[in-house]
């Protein structure tokens, strides 16, 4: 009797989750940042490939049905986004309905995050679907920068991740050009309307010149969009409290995972900043660069010459491409600081120095923690009134995180405020953030006070 032969899980994984070439299917792009994962798809077209972004949160149940409870919030959020929208097309197409026209886009980290895995196991619960196995997983990893080789010819490859990251700090700038905006409109909705439209121009632009990186065409319109927004500020309203949000990169990017806590915030108040998307690729290529530190100087004990000479091509290799995103970064916040005064970005070797000096923490360690950390003393450094936690419930990181945050900020007189989400409303949220708000408004006041000369400067 003949039995039939099955793929084992790691077949599974060779074949189904890696870089292939996704010419004639549709890129699925999961909808993590709204303006950041619109540019990165638009970024995706303009290579010739077909990009849309998943809808988002309609389907959680879909996502909390098919996981144990044990994965933290944003699987549950992109498996529940990714198998509602399999089921829909099903359902919309009939019988024209073929998955191998899809590839799903889970990218990927290393280190102790289960991001790691999410790939992965999404793989196992497609599995699971007869009418939805056959849909390849396309991921970029942090272990090589998120190099785009494997998806592209080897010629344009490198071209498209440099667009990549433009467009991503492009996405940066346009939402703190909203944060900046949108708490001092003339008219409530103004904001929006305008960002919405400024988002679609870009998208068009980027699908237009983006292969041919004809980047001074983006900012170009970058710098259009920031003096029209401009416009919109009512000049005679003050300034308020400034609350900056560190935490996981994505629940604190997705507002639906985080039950918009921007605009909460701000309907209580305040004017928001958010830590940027591109801190954690400069973390990415920061973390490369002390990894081949670690490997010269042990090539170095052992007098290999050979590895020496390797080691020196990557050294040499990571400088230049910390340097271009440096260079690039800048460029696209002077060109909008010309005409908004927006919030600035800080450096990776920034963030490091500081956490070393004060002994608070370590990048041996990694992870987003130490970003958070360091973000939220960039915060304190540029008289934010305020620190927001955002992370999932159990999030390793995030709980590191707090346990350095919370009393070191409490010691320097900053409100800080642990917002962890598992897709449950908190009872007590609004009167959380209500107090937080009032704490920072406090803060606000008093530094006001300080400067105008009647009263002492706080302990810090």
């Amino acid at each position: 009797m003949e039995t039939q032969k099955t793929d084992s899980f790691a077949d599974r994984l060779t074949q189904q989750v890696g870089r292939f070439n996704v010419s004639g299917r549709t890129l699925l792009v999961p909808d993590m940042a709204p303006i950041g994962s619109r540019l990165l798809a638009a970024s995706f077209r303009a290579f010739g490939m077909p990009a849309q972004v998943l809808p988002t949160y309609t389907h959680l149940h879909l996502g909390k049905e098919f996981s144990s409870g044990k994965e933290c919030f944003p699987y549950q959020v992109t498996l529940g986004d990714i198998l509602g929208f399999l089921k829909e097309e099903k359902k919309r197409l009939g019988e024209a309905f073929n998955v191998k026209n899809y590839v799903y886009f889970m990218p990927e980290s290393d280190g102790p995050c289960r991001f790691g895995m999410y790939n992965k196991v999404q793989r196992l619960v497609l599995d699971r679907f007869p009418e939805f196995k056959d849909m390849p997983i396309l991921y970029l990893s942090s272990a090589d920068g998120y190099a785009s080789t494997g998806i592209l010819p080897s010629d344009q490859a490198k071209l498209f991740r440099r667009l990549a990251y433009v467009t991503m700090i492009l996405a940066d700038v346009l939402d703190r050009i909203t944060w900046r905006v949108r708490p001092y409109e003339k008219e409530p909705g103004q904001t929006d309307a305008f960002m919405a439209k400024a988002l679609d121009d870009m998208i068009a632009l980027i699908e237009k010149r983006g292969r041919a990186r004809d980047f001074s065409a983006l900012y170009g319109l970058l710098g259009q969009i920031a003096t029209q927004a401009k416009m919109i500020i009512d000049p005679t309203r003050p300034r308020k409290p400034r609350i900056g949000i560190v935490g996981e990169i994505y629940v604190r990017v997705h507002p639906d995972s985080n039950q918009n806590i921007i605009r909460e915030l701000e309907r209580f108040g305040a004017e928001v900043v958010n830590a940027s998307l591109g801190e954690w690729v400069n973390y990415v290529a920061f973390e490369q660069y002390r990894n081949i530190q670690k490997d010269w100087r042990q090539a170095w004990q052992r007098k290999d010459v050979k590895a020496l000479v390797d080691v020196t091509r990557a050294w040499v290799d990571s400088r230049i491409e910390m340097t271009w995103q440096d260079w690039r970064q800048n460029q696209v916040y002077q060109k909008t600081l010309e005409h908004l005064d927006i919030q600035g970005d800080y450096t990776i070797a920034t963030v490091e120095e500081m956490l070393d000096n004060e002994r608070l923490f370590t990048f041996d360690i990694g992870t987003e923690a130490a970003l958070s950390i360091g973000g939220a003393l960039e915060y304190v450094h540029d008289h934010f009134d305020g620190v927001v936690n955002v992370f999932p419930f159990t999030c390793m990181p995030g709980a590191v995180t707090s346990a350095i945050l919370k009393p070191l900020l409490l010691k320097m007189n900053v409100p800080y405020l642990d917002a962890s989400y598992d897709g449950a409303i908190q009872p007590n949220r609004e009167v959380a953030l209500r107090t937080f708000m009032y704490q920072a408004a406090q803060r606000k006041a008093a530094r006001q006070d300080v400067a105008s000369g009647q009263a002492s400067p706080p302990p810090h």
